[in-house]
């Protein structure tokens, strides 16, 4: 499972960086703006993504008292960029911890005005999933500014991880194509 977890942060990574690279591309105005009447802005949903992967990481790190920044602090996408490394950077430092004892310890913590109790593996793949569903969002949310997102599928980050040439030597014969 711990290898399981840091590819899966490694992905998280890839993708968050991906969706971050198509929002520089929006204006001022439509970063702000709602894309469609009662829709989040842009803006507000990646810096989302970001508070909660920080959020959680700094308390599954035992530092929940660190400074979050709020919303209005994170104006730009390189202060979302900023924060979400900060966030892997506190990835990183758990990573010696993520083992079997630890991951299935329970930890409570208080979010969006409620108390949880779950084992601390639920969490840190709460986190990639959270951010892969906002991502979706963001992606519908670019589209209508005409940006067309990049994948960020998880299966095209496992392509990239292995060189294809090499693969496709030491793979086994082909499948038969799905049609999709």
């Amino acid at each position: 499972m711990e290898d399981d977890l840091v590819a899966l942060f490694a992905y998280d990574r890839w993708a968050n960086r991906k969706v971050l690279d198509a929002c520089r591309q929006l204006t001022a105005e439509q970063y702000i703006a709602e894309p469609v009447p009662a829709w989040s802005s842009v803006r507000t949903t990646i810096d989302h993504i970001a508070l909660a992967t920080e959020f959680n990481l700094r308390s599954l790190a035992g530092a929940p008292d660190d400074w979050l920044p709020t919303e209005a602090e994170l104006v730009t996408v390189d202060d979302v960029t900023r924060l979400l490394e900060r966030a892997y950077c506190r990835f990183e430092d758990l990573r010696p911890m993520l083992v079997p004892q630890w991951l299935n310890t329970l930890l409570t913590l208080r979010a969006i005005g409620r108390t949880f109790t779950l084992p601390r593996w639920a969490i840190l793949r709460h986190i990639v999933n959270h951010s892969t569903y906002h991502r979706g969002q963001v992606a519908s949310k670019l589209k209508r500014f005409g940006i067309e997102p990049s994948n960020t599928d998880f299966f095209w980050w496992a392509i990239e991880q292995i060189p294809q040439e090499q693969a496709e030597q030491n793979a086994e014969p082909e499948l038969p194509t799905t049609g999709f």
